[in-house]
């Protein structure tokens, strides 16, 4: 990666809760990079804004510092005011070999490091800097934002490492500070965070217990299905067990309304519906009204339509929470002839309706097969 300037700070701003705040216009950051470029193309990361008002993509800038065929994933992408910060993540070197018999481009990603540093982007003022690195590298960790501080905890820190770790830490944006927070009575990776009732809830992942002899196999003391909660008040973990009640990480969880809601886990992106979780009961209920089979494979039913003809699979699905709304930002792979195309369509829950909740929007196709490199943010610009 290579050197930016130190960011000046940041100017914090609240997140209004209205959906369609007439002062306010929300943007919905999504990070890509094309699964095969084509030899004349380099490897980048590709960070879109989304627009819910006119449902429109706009390519907005590159992750900078990326030498020629190497590129970054499992890293995380979050965003406070105007700013979208890059933490960690793991750096690969992307192989091509070429076969005689078919003139194919065959790739593979070969992993150099985990990295540790943290870059930031303005959306206003189209500037990237770099901010002070993480206390240890990380990928596959949890991340998320509260009370305009970045919590990071879990993840792993070595390629070769068969477990997570259990160190967490917070970043303070006007003094470009990571400070450490106590650990985790889990070594956890593959977890989600997510902030919900004043705390920090690290849901679901790969866990063990602390002290678990990760030499012996049989001596992993495995922490399935649970969850660590941080109160930033008493600086004091908890682990509620039975909260994610499977062993399969979430996908994605978020706060809307008062309610912790998902969609899938990493094998299943969509269930078929959206699930809220009942916290006397620790329990996921299903949504009323929420199903949506086309979100699985959506399938036109108009036989004259090229909708969604040549469908092979679901690459990725990511949650934007506005307002009372799930904005649900779905990509799939075509059949595109001699090179593969990327449809994505975005469908829209409000979770107030009594009926009818549902809105789905004209879909986008692209060449080239996209990957998700993070799951999305989310900025309020202010007029």
């Amino acid at each position: 990666m290579g050197s930016l300037p130190s960011p000046p700070n940041p100017v914090s701003t609240p997140q209004p809760s209205a959906e369609n705040n007439s002062s306010c216009k929300n943007r919905v950051y999504v990070a890509f990079r094309y699964r095969d470029p084509q030899p004349s193309e380099s490897i980048s990361i590709m960070i879109y804004s989304y627009d819910p008002s006119n449902n429109s993509w706009n390519l907005v800038t590159l992750v900078p510092g990326l030498i020629e065929n190497h590129g970054l994933k499992d890293f995380a992408m979050v965003s406070i005011g105007d700013w979208i910060y890059i933490i960690g993540g793991r750096l690969f070197h992307q192989q091509r070999a070429q076969m005689a018999e078919d003139e194919s481009n065959l790739s593979t990603e070969v992993d150099i490091e985990v990295l540790s540093s943290v870059l930031r982007y303005n959306v206003r003022t189209d500037r990237w800097s770099k901010c002070a690195s993480l206390a240890i590298p990380r990928y596959d960790f949890a991340c998320t934002v509260c009370e305009n501080k970045i919590y990071v905890a879990g993840g792993k820190s070595m390629l070769a490492s068969a477990t997570g770790v259990s160190s967490a830490e917070v970043y303070e944006p006007t003094t470009d500070e990571w400070t450490p927070l106590p650990n985790m009575s889990t070594l956890r990776y593959k977890c989600v965070a997510v902030p919900w009732q004043g705390k920090i809830h690290v849901v679901g992942g790969f866990a063990l217990k602390a002290d678990s002899d990760c030499t012996r196999p049989y001596n992993f003391m495995a922490e399935r299905s649970s969850a660590e909660v941080y109160d930033t008040r008493t600086r004091e973990w908890d682990l509620v067990r039975g909260m994610w009640q499977l062993d399969v990480p979430p996908n994605q969880i978020v706060a809307v309304d008062g309610k912790l809601l998902s969609s899938g886990d990493c094998l299943k992106v969509w269930k078929g519906h959206i699930e809220a979780y009942d916290w006397e009961q620790n329990i996921w209920n299903e949504v009323d009204g929420s199903r949506l089979w086309s979100l699985n494979s959506p399938i036109s039913n108009d036989s004259n339509h090229d909708y969604n003809r040549g469908i092979v699979q679901q690459l990725y699905l990511t949650i934007a929470p506005i307002g009372t709304s799930l904005y649900l930002l779905a990509g799939y792979r075509m059949d595109g002839g001699d090179l593969p195309r990327t449809k994505s369509i975005v469908h829209k829950f409000d979770t107030s309706a009594t009926s009818n909740a549902w809105t789905s929007f004209e879909p986008m196709e692209e060449d080239g097969e996209k990957v998700l490199c993070s799951h999305c943010c989310i900025v309020h610009l202010s007029d």
